[in-house]
This record gives structure tokens, C-alpha cells and sequence, in this order.
């Protein structure tokens, strides 16, 4: 099989990595990649829809894999469709479902699936004058695909006013804030669930958890993400169960209800309070950094899932009875201003984990930092400690100038 995989970041080298080991794939290619996957495959620079169709016409490619959303939001299935190739994932419809968080907390809401209250606004007095009678601190978001960043907790009405100005007027995220949504405050944890759906059916993997703040004990701006683990040491079975019947099983009613069956990947994102679990959001892609220790755990063999999912067949996932832990390492000033083109040495001296490339290329013989998270440190253990020792000794001798991590990643 001719695989193509769309994206640059460590997810995609950790669908690769799983995906080499298996010798039906002969060849794997990658747009745009980075130092990881060009060493397992070949990188190709393309970023135009049609280009990605041409390239995988002319390759004869027998399979496409999207990491991000900006394809999927912008049609890439549907052209693809077209063309008789076959994507793993969504098409732009029900991508919009991730693509727009106005269209996503309709859905919820028409279906009953449990959610924060929330109310959408296009005009901008109209959201200013609905906060000034709102409890704090209050959620607010952009509507559209804003890279992770989209989604502020204002903890003052001042706070809300200076966000919905941003987004609204100023339109820092561009067109992705010219909608919002205001949705209530909920106090918890967060939780990942990533799961495969076959057309017919959704087969959920294991609950990560995801660290989405910038500093050591989630202090500090919102971020792609600064690590993962899983299982989540504190989603329970009670959970589980709460998440299937109020959130899971609503859901997949939906999709069919609305005509949304598709084949590949929906993302729950999670907020657990003491009422059980809420739905904050859904990514129809897999996550990142959560792919990268489902990976690591996962023991099916991922190209037979993928092709299970495409022919409609039910899934039994299974994965090892251990504890995985990804550490991100980020260029200085992520998730704002920060510098690429570094140096990364001391790849040779990671003995206990597996080293992921993101935010980094091969230029000559070095590799180079070129993005704002640029490795992923992945380790496995039969505790959480186990795993956090490996990655963090690993990650001691890893060095690029200005790089920083968090100490905390897996510590409970």
C-alpha cells in the first residue's frame, strides 16, 4: 500500500511510526512532514487541495490520512471522493462539526447531548450586552478554526469585554472570530476521548489526558497542548458509562439523524464536574498530543482498524495494560511570539523513550527547530512514575536554544 499523510506535527510522526511497522505499507508520504517522518518516508511540500489530489493521482496513493482540520473544514474528502481516493475522514459538512463551534453546539443541543449552555453571537453590542448579565468567570470562544488558541475563561466581565473585542473587532484569529459563542463556566477536569467510526457505528480508545497550559501547574496561556497521558488516572468506569449514555450514544443518533455517516476519526473533548461529564468540543481528526501515547499503547494493528473502519466492520481496540506519557518540548515564547532555526542535539542520547519529531526539519546533516512545538518525548511503564522517569532522563540530554518543557507532565 501508498500511503499519504497530511500534516507536519507529532501526531503525524506517530502514525507513521506505528504504520512502518507493517509490510503491506511500501510507501509513505508526507505533506508536509517533518525530520521523523522524512526519515521513514518522503516529505513532499504541498498545501493546495488540488495539488494534494494531482500528487496522490499521479503516486497512485491508496490511502490518505488527515491530521489537522483545516483540510478536512476546507473539503479535502469531498475532492478526493471525487476522484475515487480514499480519505480516512470526514467531508466538509460534517468537518464542520469541529470547523464551526456555533454548528457543533447546535448539534449538542438538538440532540441532547450534554453540554455547557451556551448562546452564539454574529453581532457584537449583542454579545456585549448579554455579558454584563452573566455569572464569572464565563467561557468565550471563536467559532472557527483558530489553532488550538480560540477559547478564553474570563474571570471578569473586563476580561470578557477586552476577548470579545478581540475576536470581534480586531479579529485576532482572523474570520474565525467574527461568530463566537459565550458558554457557561465548568469546574473540572478535562478528558480526551479519540474514536474510530465505521460509517455505523463509534469504537472509543482509552481517555487521555491532555495538558493544555503553557506553565507547570496549568498556569499560563492555552496551547496545542505541552503533553499527554493515558489512560486518564482520573477518568473512572462511572465516567465512562456517564460518557456513553449522555454523550456517546446521543451522538451517534445524531450524525445518522442528520445524515453525517462518515469513516474515520471523532474527538471527544471532555470537561468532568461533579454532574458527571460535559461535552466542551469535537476535533474529526485525531488529537495531538493524545495520538501519540495511544499509539504507544494501542495493540491492534492500526492499518487493519483504518480499513475496518472503511469497509463498515466493527472493531475490537485493545491496548497494553501499562501507562504511556508524551512530554512537548517548545520553542521559547510558544504559544505567542517565538524563533525557529535552532539546532537539536542530543537525539543520540534518548536510550529509554521514543523521540517524535513536530516543529522540526532536516537541514543538511542537522535538524532543526521550525515550529512552535517541536518534539514529543514518548514513553511506556507499569506506572505513570516508570514512564515519567524515562521521558524526562531522555529529555535531560535533548537541547535546541531556547527550548523549555513542562516538569510536572504525568506527576500526580
Amino acid at each position: 500500500m501508498r500511503i499519504l499523510i497530511i500534516g507536519e506535527g507529532g501526531r503525524e510522526s506517530a502514525l507513521a511510526a506505528k504504520l512502518q511497522k507493517d509490510s503491506r505499507v511500501t510507501k509513505m508520504f508526507f505533506a508536509n512532514g517533518n525530520a521523523t517522518t522524512d526519515a521513514i518516508g518522503k516529505n513532499v511540500h504541498l498545501s493546495e487541495i488540488k495539488e494534494l489530489r494531482d500528487f496522490a493521482i499521479k503516486e497512485k496513493v491508496d490511502l490518505t490520512i488527515v491530521g489537522p482540520e483545516a483540510p478536512l473544514v476546507a473539503g479535502l474528502k469531498d475532492e478526493f471522493k471525487k476522484h475515487d481516493l480514499k480519505v480516512f475522514g470526514p467531508t466538509q459538512k460534517v468537518a464542520s462539526l469541529e470547523g464551526s463551534k456555533a454548528f457543533s453546539k447546535k448539534f449538542m443541543q438538538t440532540y441532547d447531548i450534554k453540554t455547557a449552555k451556551a448562546v452564539v453571537f454574529d453581532a457584537y453590542n449583542d454579545a456585549k450586552e448579554y455579558i454584563q448579565t452573566q455569572q464569572y468567570p464565563l467561557v468565550v470562544k471563536a467559532s472557527g478554526l483558530a489553532g488550538g488558541k480560540g477559547v478564553v475563561i474570563c474571570e471578569t466581565l473586563e476580561e470578557a469585554e477586552a476577548t470579545i473585542h478581540d475576536f470581534m473587532i480586531r479579529r485576532v484569529f482572523g474570520d474565525a472570530g467574527i461568530r463566537i459563542v459565550i458558554e457557561e463556566y465548568l469546574q473540572g477536569f478535562e478528558a480526551s476521548i479519540i474514536a474510530f467510526s465505521n460509517g455505523e457505528k463509534i469504537f472509543p480508545c482509552i481517555a487521555a489526558k491532555d495538558y493544555k497550559k503553557a506553565g507547570k501547574g496549568d498556569t499560563g496561556p492555552n496551547t496545542g497542548g505541552m503533553g499527554t497521558v493515558a489512560p486518564s488516572p482520573e477518568f473512572t468506569q462511572e465516567h465512562y458509562a456517564d460518557f456513553e449514555k449522555n454523550i456517546l450514544e446521543p451522538t451517534l443518533k445524531g450524525l445518522k439523524g442528520e445524515g453525517f455517516s462518515f469513516k474515520g476519526i471523532i474527538f471527544f473533548g471532555l470537561m468532568v464536574t461533579k454532574n458527571g461529564a460535559y461535552l466542551l468540543e469535537y476535533n474529526m481528526r485525531f488529537g495531538d498530543p493524545e495520538t501519540q501515547v495511544l499509539m504507544a499503547l494501542m495493540e491492534n494493528n492500526l492499518l487493519d482498524v483504518i480499513q475496518d473502519c472503511m469497509n463498515g466492520k466493527d472493531l475490537e481496540l485493545k491496548f497494553k495494560d501499562e501507562k504511556a506519557v508524551c512530554l512537548v518540548m517548545c520553542s521559547g515564547g510558544y504559544p505567542r511570539n517565538f524563533e525557529t532555526g535552532f539546532e537539536i542535539v542530543g537525539e543520540d542520547k534518548v536510550k529509554h523513550s521514543q523521540l517524535l519529531y513536530a516543529g522540526a526539519v532536516k537541514k543538511g546533516d542537522a535538524v532543526v527547530s521550525n515550529g512552535g512545538r517541536v518534539l514529543n518525548i514518548v514513553a511506556t511503564g507499569a506506572t505513570y512514575e516508570d514512564a515519567r522517569k524515562k521521558v524526562y532522563e531522555d529529555a535531560s540530554h535533548v537541547h535546541f536554544d531556547y527550548g523549555f518543557y513542562r516538569e510536572d507532565i504525568g506527576k500526580f
